[in-house]
């Protein structure tokens, strides 16, 4: 009994204190990071099929009524996006807006800049980790991969800017084989020479989504009509951060019909 009185009263040292805290501080961790890369991911994934299923029923509305169309609401989802070197099971419904409620159903449209196929910037933002994770694999596209965006009624195909090259023979060259002898031009030498495939960037730089990106539009209808058409993505960086941004800057290359079938981009994979 002495021995076990003589224990009870041993101080407690600074050291265990600190291992105790530490221990602690660990396990909220690992709860946070299973929180944000696994039960987000549930929560993100019921919400994108809602989106979905909601989007394929507004689609046969306008199908069979032309006259229900209509400009998507707030969290609404309005298109599809697919890229076919993610393999055959990348496609989300993108959401109208980019608050936190909106980017938990999938990937949304900054409202202030232009719709699928438009001149101008069609800009969209998504996760990186948790919450559906849509643009996970940002990181990995390279010059000239595509991106397909489905509307009610169609296909239009963009395709990554150079990325990694500087100078205006380097880019026109990487991305030859997938834009027109015009637009290799203007990427190479013309105004869209500072536009890179995909770059980090501040969060505040909202100068990425510009019609544009970086570069003040022209003032006038006329002027707005010569502009490329572009799809802007942008995303956290680095994984489980976010102090920078992740941005990818493609070029519209293609427009078709749903009727005519699926543009051949589709068959493209790493």
């Amino acid at each position: 009994m002495a021995h076990l009185q003589q224990l009870a009263r041993r101080p407690v040292s600074i050291t265990h204190v600190l291992g105790e805290i530490l221990l602690t501080v660990g396990v909220i961790i690992l709860l946070f990071a299973y929180y944000e890369a696994f039960w987000t991911n549930v929560k993100s994934n019921q919400l994108q099929a809602e989106a979905s299923t909601n989007l394929d029923e507004q689609w046969e509305k306008e199908r069979v009524n032309p006259r229900a169309k209509h400009m998507p609401e707030l969290g609404e989802a309005f298109a599809r996006m697919y890229i076919p070197a993610f393999g055959s099971d990348f496609n989300f419904a993108i959401v109208e807006g980019t608050s936190d409620a909106d980017l938990l159903a999938g990937p949304g449209r900054y409202v202030d800049s232009q719709m699928p196929g438009e001149p101008g910037n069609f800009a969209v933002a998504g996760h990186r980790v948790g919450k559906g994770a849509p643009f996970n694999d940002l990181g990995n596209l390279q010059a000239c991969d595509a991106i397909i965006v489905e509307t009610a009624t169609q296909w239009v195909t963009y395709r990554v800017l150079p990325i990694e090259s500087t100078d205006g023979s380097s880019r026109s060259a990487a991305v030859q084989s997938c834009l027109t002898p015009e637009q290799s031009q203007r990427v190479a030498e013309g105004d869209y020479a500072q536009v890179s495939g995909r770059h980090i960037t501040l969060p505040g730089n909202i100068s990425v989504i510009d019609p544009i990106p970086g570069t003040q539009p022209p003032a006038d209808e006329a002027g707005l009509a010569t502009l490329e058409s572009l799809l802007t993505l942008t995303t956290c960086h680095p994984q489980f951060s976010n102090a920078e941004r992740m941005i990818v800057h493609a070029m519209e290359t293609e427009v078709m019909d749903k009727s005519a079938g699926r543009p051949p981009a589709f068959e493209e994979t790493i």
